[in-house]
């Protein structure tokens, strides 16, 4: 029986799987498969006052900010990122962002990969590489907390508003 030899993989500028997820474009950059579960990297397109809720994960979570700016809260800490900025939230950490920009480009790595999963999990395949048209498809609210709690999210908070 033979090894499997790894393979290197990439993803040119445009290039990627993409999805319309919950508001936003999702880019799968380099998913979970081809890095043997190690990592997964996607690139978010996010629209002004983004704001996922206060949630934790069982994934260490970076972000590199491409374009924009974002507040981040994580834990008891709050912090700015604009471009060239990151952070890593360990896996576990109650976190969410707020764009506070038109909109944000932001690599997000999920360590170890899973993230995207979730991602693809609520999503719909994006016909064009913007954001998502308002009437889009969404899971309910009680798909998405199915979906959530199968990845292993768990929220624990709102959103951040735009007044916070």
């Amino acid at each position: 029986m033979s090894e499997a030899r790894p393979t290197a993989t990439w993803s040119g500028s445009g290039q990627g799987e993409q999805l319309w997820f919950l508001g936003t474009l999702a880019t799968i950059k380099v998913p979970g498969e081809a890095s043997d579960g190690r990592f997964a990297l996607i690139e978010f397109l996010f629209p002004r006052h983004a704001s996922p809720p206060l949630h934790t994960h069982p994934q260490d979570e970076s972000y590199i900010v491409q374009e924009g700016r974002l507040t981040v809260q994580a834990g008891e800490q709050r912090f700015e990122l604009e471009p060239g900025g990151a952070a890593v939230v360990p896996m576990g950490i109650a976190h969410t962002f707020r764009v506070d920009s038109d909109t944000a480009r932001v690599l997000v790595l999920s360590t170890p990969a899973g993230l995207e999963r979730l991602v693809r999990d609520s999503s719909v395949p994006a016909l064009t590489p913007t954001l998502p048209p308002s009437d889009t498809q969404r899971p309910s609210p009680e798909e998405l907390e199915a979906i959530f709690r199968a990845h292993g999210q768990v929220n624990a908070g709102p959103p951040l508003s735009p007044g916070d």
